[in-house]
């Protein structure tokens, strides 16, 4: 392996750390080292799979490395980033960025006086459903989402916000091009001891409003995004992999693609809507970060969502969590 590769080391091999190891495996140009995870059958295990090394120790895995992914249980990003960032060693942190904003302006302070890049893995700005509006102009006036699952013990120890709406969060602030306003929210816990389902609504400067309910003890899988602009309505269904677009036209079909038009008149002129169902690109949205990942750090590309971006989607996060919380105690 060439010496000049940017040397990768994975902390944290659990159900989503070791598909990060198995991505780090297959990205060309880059010399993935290997791994470390304080449960060492885990970590053995992992390693025979992928026929890597497992580091015993987490800073023998650091010094040997230029960057490294951080997905370890949210309660220690702060902690292992900050052991990283003061070696000068990159990070990539799995969402969300921290458990607390002080924690992640600390982070952040620090990745920039020791000139390091921190990215954060909000996978769902690269699901390919929302990836095919990217050729729209997309400057919704409201923003509605739904991110409904079934009860799974994994990822209960934390709050439903922190642990699924916060994807919706960073998708509303990256489609919203306007501070936030002010924001409301309500919750109730049904079967454990935090919150279970939430809903809040965000309102912004420019005026456009965004409304996110998210439950995880729901029948069945829900993930869809509705944006509403003048002349334009977008749904995306993230999980089955769907985007429909309905655009006001003067015109009738004048692309191929274009699937149907309607006309229909007002104040006295004819317009059309005209339907469309964009190319879904179907790719990993989680090598196509880890790849963002090695190209930033090559100065090639730019972080698709930064560690400020990570964390400006914590700030909102834990003010609706403590307006929900502040609910129940009033």
């Amino acid at each position: 392996m060439e010496s000049n590769l940017l040397k990768i080391g994975v902390i944290g091999v659990g159900h989503l750390g070791q598909h990060h190891v198995k991505h780090f495996c297959s990205i060309d140009g880059i010399n993935f080292l290997g791994l470390f995870d304080t449960n060492t059958n885990q970590a053995n295990a992992i390693s025979k799979k992928f026929k890597v090394k497992a580091f015993e120790n987490i800073d023998n895995l650091i010094d040997s490395v230029d960057a490294v992914s951080i997905v370890t249980p949210t309660t220690y990003h702060a902690s292992v980033a900050e052991k990283c960032i003061r070696k000068k060693k990159h990070v990539f942190i799995e969402k969300p960025i921290t458990s607390t904003i002080e924690e992640a302006d600390k982070l952040l302070a620090l990745a920039k006086k020791n000139k390091v890049i921190v990215q954060v893995g909000h996978i769902e700005r690269l699901n390919p459903a929302l990836r095919a509006l990217e050729p729209y102009k997309i400057s919704p006036k409201f923003i509605e989402i739904q991110r409904l699952a079934p009860y799974n013990t994994r990822g209960t120890d934390v709050p439903v916000v922190l642990d699924k709406m916060i994807h919706d969060i960073d998708i509303v602030l990256s489609l919203v091009d306007s501070k936030v306003r002010s924001i409301s929210a309500s919750g109730l816990s049904i079967l454990t001891d935090s919150i279970d389902i939430a809903h809040a609504q965000i309102k912004f400067e420019n005026g456009c409003v965004s409304s996110i309910t998210s439950s995880r003890i729901a029948k069945d899988e829900v993930r869809k995004i509705k944006t509403f602009q003048q002349n334009l309505y977008s749904t995306v269904d993230l999980y089955k992999g769907l985007t429909e677009v309905y655009t006001v036209s003067k015109k009738g079909l004048d692309k191929k693609s274009f699937l149907m038009s309607v006309p229909f008149n007002y104040n006295n002129k004819t317009r059309h809507i005209i339907y469309e169902k964009p190319t879904i690109i179907k790719e990993d949205a989680l090598k196509l970060e880890l790849i963002n990942f090695t190209n930033s750090m090559k100065g090639l590309e730019m972080p698709i969502v930064s560690g400020q971006s990570g964390r400006e989607a914590l700030n909102v996060a834990i003010e609706i969590q403590e307006k929900i919380i502040k609910g129940f105690i009033s």
